[in-house]
């Protein structure tokens, strides 16, 4: 399910622009609001359940940043900020084995 957030997530990716979400975080039981860096729709690598969810690197976490997967009905709002990211933040794997579900040109990182 892609939400109603969707075409403003994919066009963040595109324009490299952060966004602030709340989310309802199951952990916390309750609602979150975070800065944040799109970085696919897809279903996670080591996910057991099969949703296709909205991936994000979070700056703002308590515990650091790191990734975040939130499905369509965890989001509560996101806006698209002015702010610009660069790929280079966050993406410290092989980018050779980069398989983005969302296609993007983000050079090398692509």
């Amino acid at each position: 399910m892609k939400g109603k957030y969707y075409s403003e997530f994919i066009s963040a990716i595109h324009n490299k622009k952060k966004v602030m979400i709340t989310f309802y975080s199951k952990e916390d039981r309750g609602s979150l609001k975070r800065k944040c860096a799109p970085m696919d729709f897809a279903i996670g690598r080591r996910e057991r359940s099969g949703i296709v969810k909205y991936w994000f690197w979070d700056y703002e976490s308590d515990e650091g940043p790191h990734t975040l997967g939130l499905s369509a009905n965890q989001i509560r709002d996101l806006k698209v900020l002015e702010e610009s990211f660069e790929p280079s933040e966050f993406i410290t794997w092989n980018t050779r084995k980069s398989q983005w579900a969302v296609k993007r040109d983000w050079g090398t990182y692509s």
